[in-house]
Formats: structure tokens, C-alpha cells, sequence
């Protein structure tokens, strides 16, 4: 659920200070002296999602007074083209098939939205959609309802109507809980760099071994440090392969499994799933980073007050799903991605109808935010997930 791409190359890199005694740290210190160091994948989730103190459990983390912005807070034709993406891909099922949309990490809710007003423009399919959202943070959940619903909609509930037309949302903590009958389509938009990972470094002699967090001694400026496990254990052995030429390897299981889960639902209920994350097919090495007010920090600071995440191995994806009666598409580059669906015309329009200099001055920045190679153009990612048989559209094609 951020924007690497903005974060990291429209932002100074912050100078690393000293650590702040944050209400987690003392948590994750008593811990690791009773049990040990943590993997880098514990110390990922009690960051983000612990339920007092995790990063994504207590605030508004999006946008310029957050810590990062993603592609549907930087322009509508983002989320319009996904629409018509949707839109295009429920065509090819039939049109008389129910469509479950199902978003994970919603954010604000702006994606969501931004889908919803294109595909209820559309008759046959307007009257056949509903949404399902999944996120566990009820601070997001609360202004999710604030930009999809009515203003009546108190939250008291977990279903309620959104504001375009007469469509179903309902929230749900996983996709366990999503109970459907008929095709879904799986929006996962930064949902998987979020998810943790585990670490591994070669060492001298070329054996991996797993990165973890430990205690840091007083003249460290941290209160955490990262340590080599002191022999190879069942993480390595078994995540990482022995053939692997990097000196640096991020395994993500979660995300493995999330992928596995989304193809044993196309399998059972049909449809198809568009994974979009900064990633990379199996090349990138160190990608574990930390961010806070647009900024570059170190991963071991603050912890449950910055953003951590990982660029996505689509490779690693794509192995996990061989054993599933699916086919894959991706990753192709969000600029390759947008182009296809048409936001070059979708651009034009909106700049015949902008009333002011400013107006077209933005949709141009904007235009160039998403599809420049030089800011999330070519470093963000699409991926998608079809049942066998399934004839890949244009926005699909290879780059």
C-alpha cells in the first residue's frame, strides 16, 4: 500500500538520527531477551499490524501529511483505467455473470471508488457488482466508509451501500471470510510489499544464512540491530534456493500463500486477480526499507512509527502458483500497463475539459508521476491471474 516509486526517487534520503523510545520497542526488547532475535518477518509484522502499536492500526498513513502517496491519491485515471480493465475482462467471462470485487488494503478507499464510478456507467454490469474489502485496520476502515458511503453510514455494520448507485460493499478481515458464489476479480494495489519477509545474506563461504533483528548494545544509534544467524536453519534450507547467484535473497511466504489462496478461489468461484506493487522477476537483491514523511529511513528506526516494505519477487509468485490450473500475465510496467488501457486519450479529454491553467498543469504532472520511467513507470509492476484457457487482453500483453 505505497508508492516506492514517489517515496524513494521524488524524496531526499533522511539523514539516519538516533531511534526514539517508541511504546513497541520495549515490547520487541523483552521478547527477543526471552526468545531470541527475531526474524526480519516478526519484526515486519509486530511493526505494521500489532494491534496496539502496529504502523497501520492507528492512523491515516496515505497522501502528502502521510508517509507516502499512492497512484490512485496521485490521479482518477489511474482507478478509471483499472475500471475499464475490470470492465473489459467481466466482458470476456459473459456478461450475465455476477462480478465480486474483491480489494485488499484498501487505503481511503480512493481506488475503490474510482473503480465503482466507471463500472456504473456501464449497463448490465452496474446492476451485477458487488465489493469486498479487506483490511484489518479500523481506523481505515472508518474512512474507507467516509469516501464510499452515503453520509448516514455509521460503521456500526460491517455492510453497507456505496454512494454509486445501489452497490453492495462489505468488509471482511481475510478472504476466508468472503463468502461468494460467482466470478471474482482480486485487486491487490501495494497490498504484497507490505507483507513480511524473511532476509537471507551469503556468507564467506557461500552458504545462506537468515538475517535477524536483535538487541543493540547503548553506542548503537538503534535499539535493534541485524545479525547473521550463526548457522544455516530451516528458513534458509528450505526458502532459498541453493542456486540462487544473489548474495542477498527476500523470501516473502505470506505472499506465496496469498497468491496460492486467490488461485484456489479462481479455481472454485472463476474470474481473475491484478496484482500492482513495485516488484522485480527475480533479480533485485536488498530491498527491505523503511520510510516516514516521504523520506528514507532506516529500517531499525522508530519501529511501529514508520512504513517498512519489500519489492515484490514475481518469480517466487509465479512458482508458488505452478501447481494451480491458472494462467499468468506479467509483470509488465504500469506505464506499458496504462498506455494499453488508453490513458494517453483518457489524458487528452481531461485537459479539453480543464478550466484553468493549474488544472492542466496537475494532470500533466500527474501523467508523468505515473508513467515516466524515471518515477513509478517502469519500476511499478502488473501481474495477472486468469483460469486456463483465458486469452490474454491488451493491458496483458508482454513489455
Amino acid at each position: 500500500m505505497r508508492s516506492i516509486g514517489v517515496r524513494q526517487f521524488l524524496f531526499s534520503r533522511r539523514a539516519y538520527g538516533k531511534s526514539v523510545q517508541t511504546p513497541l520497542v520495549e515490547s520487541l526488547r523483552r521478547r527477543i531477551l526471552t526468545t531470541g532475535p527475531l526474524t526480519v518477518a516478526d519484526y515486519m509484522r509486530e511493526c505494521l499490524t500489532n494491534p496496539h502499536h502496529g504502523y497501520y492500526m492507528k492512523k491515516d498513513v496515505f497522501g502528502t501529511k502521510g508517509d507516502f502517496i499512492t497512484s490512485p491519491e496521485i490521479s482518477q485515471m489511474f482507478g478509471e483505467l483499472l475500471g475499464v480493465w475490470i470492465a473489459s475482462e467481466w466482458q470476456s467471462l459473459g456478461s450475465n455473470n455476477h462480478l465480486h470485487i474483491i480489494e485488499f488494503g484498501p487505503g481511503r478507499g480512493t481506488l475503490a471508488s474510482d473503480i465503482l464510478r466507471v463500472l456504473t456507467q456501464f449497463d448490465g454490469i452496474k446492476e451485477r457488482i458487488s465489493l469486498h474489502l479487506i483490511d484489518v485496520s479500523p481506523k481505515m476502515r472508518e474512512i474507507q466508509r467516509k469516501t464510499l458511503c452515503s453520509a448516514t453510514a455509521d460503521g456500526s455494520t460491517s455492510h453497507q451501500k456505496s454512494v454509486y448507485g445501489n452497490v453492495d460493499i462489505t468488509w471482511h478481515h481475510s478472504l476466508a471470510d468472503v463468502d461468494i458464489h460467482g466470478n471474482c476479480c482480486v485487486i491487490a494495489h501495494e497490498f504484497l510489499d507490505a507483507l513480511p519477509i524473511h532476509k537471507f545474506q551469503r556468507n564467506e563461504k557461500g552458504v545462506f544464512h537468515e538475517v535477524l533483528i536483535d538487541v543493540a548494545d547503548s553506542s548503537s544509534p538503534h535499539h535493534f540491530r541485524e545479525v547473521l544467524a550463526p548457522t544455516p536453519n530451516a528458513n534458509s534450507t528450505k526458502l532459498v534456493n541453493p542456486k540462487d547467484e544473489r548474495d542477498h535473497v527476500e523470501v516473502s511466504p505470506l505472499a506465496g500463500m496469498f497468491v496460492q489462496d486467490i488461485a484456489s478461489h479462481i479455481n472454485k468461484h472463476g474470474g481473475f486477480a491484478l496484482l500492482a506493487d513495485y516488484g522485480h522477476n527475480g533479480e533485485k537483491e536488498d530491498t527491505f526499507r523503511g520510510f516516514q514523511s516521504h523520506k528514507l529511513v532506516n529500517t531499525l528506526e522508530q519501529p511501529g512509527e514508520i512504513d517498512l516494505t519489500a519489492d515484490v519477487d514475481f518469480s517466487f509468485l509465479r512458482h508458488c502458483l505452478s501447481p494451480f490450473k491458472v494462467v499468468t500475465h506479467g509483470p509488465i510496467s504500469q506505464q506499458v500497463f496504462l498506455h494499453n488501457m488508453g490513458i494517453s486519450i483518457r489524458l487528452k479529454t481531461l485537459l479539453n475539459a480543464a478550466k484553468t491553467e493549474q488544472q492542466r498543469l496537475d494532470l500533466l504532472t500527474s501523467y508523468k508521476m505515473l508513467c515516466s520511467p524515471d518515477e513509478m513507470g517502469d519500476r511499478f509492476k502488473f501481474f495477472m491471474i486468469h483460469p486456463h484457457g483465458h486469452s490474454s487482453l491488451p493491458a496483458a500483453a508482454t513489455s
